[in-house]
């Protein structure tokens, strides 16, 4: 059976609608994906009512979570509404695997993101490296490699 044969089933039965990456990517809403981007299986883009941008040549891993929305203060009374915040992700950006990127971050171009960090929603600078929970943020790591590797 074909792929594209495979995604059409599959997207009868479930709600994970028809990407052009892979059927086990659940992609909801209308996010913004640049060129060479790869995402791995089992892997969510959830952009309902907002915007998700991830730019050019970026690498996510499996079982990575790109998730506007936060439900919590709505779950226990603090709030009516499910607050959504946008995310962005510069060209050549890293995701390793068993990553959540919450509402509201916005990662530098040339950054890394270290296999199972939780990734907060603020402004991270270029050429990062991100990892942990709670997440540390090592600003211009990789501008220093480059320089170091010349």
């Amino acid at each position: 059976m074909e792929i594209s044969e495979f995604q059409t089933i599959f997207s009868e039965f479930t709600n994970f609608k028809k990407n052009k990456f892979h059927p086990l990517i659940w992609i909801n809403g209308t996010p913004k994906i640049g060129k060479n981007v790869t995402i791995g299986f089992f892997s969510e883009i959830n952009s309902k009512n907002v915007k998700i941008i991830i730019g050019d040549d970026c690498d996510i891993a499996s079982f990575v979570a790109i998730n506007t929305a936060d439900s919590h203060k709505k779950c226990i009374g603090l709030a009516k509404n499910i607050e959504r915040k946008d995310i962005i992700l510069e060209n050549n950006v890293f995701v390793g695997s068993h990553c959540v990127i919450k509402g509201g971050a916005h990662i530098g171009h040339h950054s890394v993101i270290a296999a199972g960090t939780i990734v907060e929603g603020v402004k991270i600078p270029p050429h990062s490296l991100i990892s942990g929970n709670p997440m540390k943020v090592k600003k211009g790591y990789y501008s220093k490699k480059k320089r170091n590797n010349k």
